[in-house]
């Protein structure tokens, strides 16, 4: 018995009634690619925007096990899960639950996901920066926008450290390379004194 076989023997009985020859590996979920053998509760945690206690209230909701595995999900059952993702008040989902509540264009109360997310999270920075409110002057500075401390933390340029400095009474050393500069001038070499002196006694 290969690994698939023994998967889906371990989990068909107690999940779904489906096949094995209908399970999908693959899922996609508002536009994101979920492993089938993920269980569902976890699955929709993997979208961004929604987070573990808001997917299980909305599997609650649905009636569906939030323990199934995703590829066992029917269609019927992920179109349901698609709308309810797109307007969870529409399973009666309270307000508190959602990420975008009195929404400063429509004063609705909004859940986002994925790329809609992104999108808003950025049109509200670019609106602080223009109306020079405080929160934008920390975004455009790069700073830390909610009253972090910021004296040890938060630094972005380079190393952080004490340069070292020579003494000031300090000589430089002499370059190694001025003798040889030197005798390529044309001077004529010196010979040592110990040299002239061996030479003399010989003589």
């Amino acid at each position: 018995m290969n690994a698939l076989a023994w998967f889906l023997f371990r989990i068909l009985p107690r999940d779904s009634d489906l096949s094995a020859l209908e399970y999908r590996h693959i899922l996609r979920i508002s536009g994101k690619d979920i492993d089938g053998s993920k269980k569902i509760i976890v699955g929709l945690s993997i979208v961004k925007g929604i987070g573990y206690n808001i997917a299980q209230v909305m599997l609650q909701s649905l009636n569906i096990n939030p323990y199934i595995r995703v590829g066992f999900v029917t269609e019927s059952e992920l179109k349901e899960i698609e709308l309810t993702i797109k307007d969870p008040s529409r399973v009666g989902i309270p307000a508190w639950y959602l990420n975008r509540r009195k929404d400063m264009d429509t004063g609705s109360d909004k859940h986002l996901v994925t790329s809609d997310l992104d999108f808003t999270i950025s049109n509200d920075i670019e609106r602080e920066k223009s109306v020079m409110s405080w929160r934008g002057y920390r975004h455009m500075f790069g700073l830390k926008v909610r009253g972090q401390h910021t004296r040890t933390s938060g630094r972005k340029a380079g190393a952080v450290g004490v340069k070292r400095l020579t003494k000031p009474g300090a000589a430089a050393p002499a370059a190694p390379a001025a003798a040889a500069t030197s005798t390529a001038a044309g001077s004529t070499p010196v010979k040592p004194a110990t040299q002239a002196t061996a030479g003399e006694a010989n003589k």
